[in-house]
């Protein structure tokens, strides 16, 4: 229950804070706009600082529920408890369409995008005769039960940090699934998270709603606080603001999104009560203090400050669950599992795979070797959907797989490791091994917000557990996967991809690191692997070990097959030995 008392004593602070004597009432509009502010850099952190996608223009979203309430409640007299819902669903079905085209984007196209339709919807708010142009909507009524309205500042606090809290508990949840596993992969790239069927697109269209309809619930908010509305507080201005309140709190941290705002709101309010003289020269100053702030403490202040707090981080353990569904594996003899028929991949003039056809029995293992550049890790990509095959078939139990998703063929039951490892750093060693069963859960993020997937949630995490104790690193299975050497983080990767319950299983360079007596382990666990129904197709340069293990051994060169057969053939193959293998001098 230790992760629960930062969220208890939260509430409680939070909760005493109207009952100080002789409190000032301008504090509590300060703190009010904190609470706003925190709601829409919430958003902001699942979406940049643990997705990775960069926004400037949720303050727009932020006009969205505030316009869709102001207009409900003074033009058609509803309830503003009535507005609610119908703010979040515009801000939600706004952030599809927008984020359809955004996040598609990346580098610095997506930033400049979101720059780009803020302005536009701005100065949409400014031209609309029903939205009242630049003079906005006023008259707004106040949120109320029964007979008492919430009109000054003490009396919509609760109402405001309420929501923050909710909010905040919401967003803990969702990350701390398989759903925010998947957004949470999204920052290092999408490659891995796509190999184990995440569907990336869809991951980053959620955490984009999210943080819209966040955002929507601020404005809702502020519309009933203020009660009036207009485009000023919804700008360019304003969208750059809260993604300097995330950033100065701690982007990938959700409280820090509570810090960064009360820092930032009452730095700018003490600036503006300082005589500085006529032109606003606050403004300057406010940007010259934040870039001293981040020189401090560059990734956020709440690092920094949780470093001092009493309790430990949560994290994901696994407890007793039943197992999940188990693939049937394939005996001995049934045939040909993979066919690879005249794999061709072009790029542009450069051709990176000509030509190549093997195959890979069921229950076998193949090595496929050769110099730098050979097109190795090419015919991986094609295999596994990364890239689409200029030419040529290929097949998985017969049936053509060339064409279709990652997803679609880590489905199927191929799985696979990276040359250069891929896992996500800041996140433990179970939590980036349960990324391999991803598409063996079922939970969304709806029931993940609402901790409805914890049953789900506790078998992915026995599976993987289990995995990582197969491999040998059930000591390491709670620190980060960033804290471990090179060649134990490869060993995570097969893991991870032990996860996926393959019936193939791609091992790119998985000895690379290693030292002599973990080669031996790893050669012991792919035998171990084979004889359970597994088939093994791996790329690796230590020679000595391919020999050991491999069965069957495909030579690349230039992209061109030049020999295939078993170790002893491949050891006397002249032309191998003149490409590869060298000559003894």
């Amino acid at each position: 229950m230790t992760q629960h008392w930062p969220i208890a004593l939260f509430a409680a602070v939070v909760a005493v804070i109207p009952f100080v004597p002789e409190i000032p009432p301008f504090w509590l509009v300060l703190l009010d706009n904190i609470g706003l502010a925190a709601l829409v850099s919430m958003g902001l952190v699942l979406l940049t600082g643990v997705g990775g996608l960069t926004s400037f223009g949720q303050a727009a979203f932020c006009g969205f529920g505030a316009y869709t309430t102001a207009v409900l409640t003074t033009h058609f007299g509803l309830s503003p408890w009535l507005t609610l819902p119908a703010s979040l669903l515009v801000s939600g079905l706004l952030a599809v369409i927008l984020g359809l085209v955004t996040v598609r984007l990346s580098g610095h196209y997506l930033p400049l995008g979101t720059i780009a339709w803020g302005l536009s919807l701005y100065y949409l708010f400014s031209k609309l005769e029903f939205l009242g142009r630049n003079d906005g909507i006023t008259g707004i009524p106040p949120l109320s039960v029964g007979s008492w309205s919430m009109i000054g500042a003490g009396s919509i606090y609760y109402v405001i940090w309420g929501g923050v809290l909710i909010s905040a508990i919401l967003t803990l949840n969702l990350l701390d699934s398989r759903t925010g596993r998947a957004i949470r992969a999204l920052r290092r790239g999408h490659l891995a998270a796509e190999s184990f069927g995440v569907q990336t697109a869809r991951a980053k269209l959620l955490v984009f709603i999210h943080a819209a309809v966040l955002a929507g619930f601020s404005g809702w908010l502020y519309a009933h606080f203020i009660r009036a509305v207009n485009p000023t507080p919804f700008g360019a201005q304003a969208g750059i603001e809260y993604l300097f309140i995330a950033v100065v709190g701690g982007a990938g941290h959700v409280w820090g999104a509570v810090l960064g705002s009360g820092i930032v709101v009452v730095f700018k309010e003490v600036l503006k009560s300082a005589p500085y003289g006529e032109g606003q020269l606050e403004v300057i100053v406010f940007g010259v203090l934040l870039v001293l702030l981040l020189q401090i403490a560059p990734e956020g202040m709440w690092p920094r400050l949780s470093a001092f707090w009493p309790f430990a981080r949560p994290q994901a353990k696994p407890r007793k669950a039943s197992a999940l569904p188990a693939r049937a594996k394939a005996d001995s003899g049934e045939g040909k599992l993979l066919e690879v028929e005249g794999a061709q991949k072009r790029f542009g003039g450069v051709i990176a795979v000509n030509d190549v056809s093997f195959a890979v029995a069921s229950r076998e293992i193949v090595a496929l070797i050769g110099p730098n550049g050979a097109g190795k890790s090419t015919t991986f990509n094609l295999i596994t959907g990364v890239l689409e095959a200029t030419a040529g078939r290929i097949s998985l139990f017969g049936n053509p797989i060339a064409g279709l998703s990652p997803q679609e063929i880590v489905r199927r039951g191929v799985a696979r490791t990276f040359q250069h490892v891929k896992l996500v750093p800041d996140m433990t060693v179970l939590e980036n091994v349960a990324i391999g069963a991803h598409l063996r859960g079922r939970s969304g993020a709806v029931s993940s917000m609402l901790r409805l997937d914890r049953e789900d949630e506790a078998r992915l995490l026995a599976e993987a557990a289990r995995q990582i104790e197969r491999v040998g690193l059930g000591a390491q299975m709670h620190q980060l996967a960033g804290s471990l050497a090179l060649g134990q983080q490869r060993i995570v990767e097969i893991a991870r991809a032990l996860c996926a319950d393959p019936v193939l299983l791609l091992l790119d360079e998985p000895a690379a690191g290693l030292r002599h007596n973990e080669k031996q382990a790893l050669a012991t666990l792919i035998r171990q692997l084979r004889d359970e129904g597994m088939s093994i197709l791996l790329v690796e340069h230590d020679m000595g070990f391919v020999m050991n293990l491999a069965e069957r051994i495909v030579v690349l060169d230039f992209g061109t097959k030049i020999a295939e057969g078993v170790p002893s053939e491949i050891k006397t193959n002249a032309d191998v030995i003149e490409a590869y293998l060298g000559v003894a001098a």
